[in-house]
């Protein structure tokens, strides 16, 4: 299960402001992934290099250990196959190769070009964004922070039940009627459903489907299983687009949160992207934006007017591995 977020949240990501913020939070992507749980405790980690450290001159310009961090950060992508003992020399040839072809470009006059200028202005500007990002937004972004989020969001779901079930599910409606004069004649449901359900996810432990709330199954499952009383089974079978079946209701409770560990990438997620929308709108209110093509300028302004509907709640997929006649 996971957690609960209203549409609300979600409505507030506007496409261009989503980009942005992709682009900024790659640096910060690291940071928010939980640590490795299988390190190796035989092997102490490294000592950080020092960055001003020198590791080789390339026509008497110095190479140092931050250049080489930078362009390993830089190049990830292209990295990622390769050993993580071989990276690090990847990295220096990277380097020798970008700065020999780079001064030849300005020797040729090759960074005087407009379009060159142009560019470089868009990427000076990028990095700057993402240097925002990471000083002004991710700072925010404390456990203390994440936990209270987590804490609003579950608040915030109205309280239903749900309900734990198991099935077996036939092909006709005749052999779920003999099962079920099977069941009121003593027999125990668990064993008829290893033996005759032709759902192989469930059948296998006894037809249980785990806990699930409303709207998660197909209606007349659900309508079924939660009409029932604890221990009943249905009285009549059950028709669906998968067959015939027969319900047995094993408990109804008060439908659990997700649990915090679970979610809590997730939530912090959730406030790293508020931060950021709080300080983006903080500034385009500040700044007097003019924009002198009629045909853009609509399109800016229409994206830009969608009200936000009202908070609704939507309910993220099950569990993983949770068994559904739905997914059947």
């Amino acid at each position: 299960m996971a957690i609960l977020l209203s549409r609300a949240t979600l409505v507030r990501i506007g496409l261009a402001s989503t980009l942005a913020l992709a682009v900024a939070l790659g640096a910060l992507a690291q940071e928010t992934q939980p640590a490795d749980p299988r390190p190796d405790a035989s092997e102490a980690a490294p000592e950080p290099a020092d960055p001003s450290t020198v590791v080789a001159t390339i026509d008497g310009e110095d190479v140092t250990e931050g250049d080489l961090a930078l362009a390993t950060g830089e190049l990830d992508q292209q990295f990622q196959q390769l050993p993580a003992e071989q990276r690090r020399v990847a990295a220096l040839s990277a380097l020798i190769e970008i700065r020999l072809l780079a001064a030849e470009a300005e020797k040729k006059g090759l960074a005087d070009d407009e379009e060159f200028q142009r560019r470089m202005t868009f990427l000076r500007q990028r990095a700057l964004h993402s240097a925002m990002v990471e000083s002004e937004v991710a700072k925010g972004v404390t456990d203390e922070a994440v936990r209270a989020r987590y804490d609003e969001e579950v608040a915030g779901v109205p309280a239903e039940n749900e309900v734990r079930a198991r099935h077996i599910l036939v092909d006709t409606k005749e052999e779920a009627e003999a099962i079920i004069d099977e069941l009121d004649k003593g027999g125990d449901f668990e064993e008829i459903a290893k033996e005759k359900s032709g759902d192989p996810g469930s059948g296998a432990k006894g037809g249980d489907l785990g806990y699930f709330g409303r709207g998660q199954m197909v209606p007349e499952f659900e309508k079924a299983a939660f009409s029932l009383d604890v221990g009943a089974h249905t009285e009549e079978p059950v028709e669906s687009q998968f067959g015939w079946h027969v319900i047995k209701l094993e408990d109804k409770r008060a439908k659990q949160p997700p649990a915090f560990d679970a979610v809590r990438e997730q939530v912090r997620g959730l406030v790293l992207r508020d931060n950021y929308f709080d300080m983006v709108t903080r500034y385009r209110d500040e700044a007097e934006i003019d924009i002198s093509d009629p045909e853009l300028k609509a399109a800016f302004d229409q994206m830009n007017a969608a009200e936000t509907p009202e908070p609704e709640e939507q309910e993220a997929p099950a569990e993983e591995g949770q068994e559904t006649p739905a997914d059947e």
